[in-house]
């Protein structure tokens, strides 16, 4: 994990400042993400693929800044919205945000950020691990791991082959 020195910075100079990769902003501190990994890499690659291929009509975006609240900020590693977002940073819930966990990614941390989506509104975030060849898919009604080999979301109606992302 990428982490960086304690910082508190406002909110204002986060959304004004480019970071190299990109990091999360939780309550006036920068959080580093997981990224540059081989198998991260090609799974992020992979699904923004197919997403956009079979499902040219919604926005498929990588590591788009998420205003979640007045005092965080987060960068899925892929999101979808229906339709293109209003603003540059969007404050809006996107339909859906996928994380890809790195070797790094503890349990806890990929849980607040999970907790932060759905506190925002997303109706679906899909957690893959490219190591293990699993997803879990996370609703404000539920957990879902996936057994079927398919990632799923309703209205608009997704379905995703593992077998596609993995490969």
């Amino acid at each position: 994990m990428a982490w960086l020195p304690l910082t508190l910075v406002s909110v204002e100079e986060y959304l004004s400042t480019s970071y190299d990769p990109d990091c999360d902003y939780v309550d006036g501190e920068l959080e580093g993400r997981n990224v540059g990994e081989k198998d991260h890499s090609k799974a992020q690659g992979n699904i923004c693929f197919y997403l956009r291929t079979d499902y040219p009509t919604l926005c498929t975006l990588i590591a788009l800044r998420l205003r979640v609240s007045a005092t965080r900020c987060r960068v899925p590693d892929v999101c979808v919205t229906i339709g293109e977002p209003d603003a540059e940073v969007p404050t809006q819930p996107p339909f859906l945000c996928i994380e890809i966990l790195s070797p790094e990614d503890g349990a806890g941390r990929i849980q607040r950020k999970v907790g932060d989506y759905l506190k925002m509104g997303v109706r679906y975030i899909w957690v893959i691990d490219p190591r293990e060849r699993e997803a879990v898919i996370y609703t404000t009604s539920g957990t879902h791991v996936v057994e079927d080999g398919f990632l799923r979301a309703s209205d608009p109606d997704i379905a995703v082959p593992l077998a596609e992302i993995f490969d």
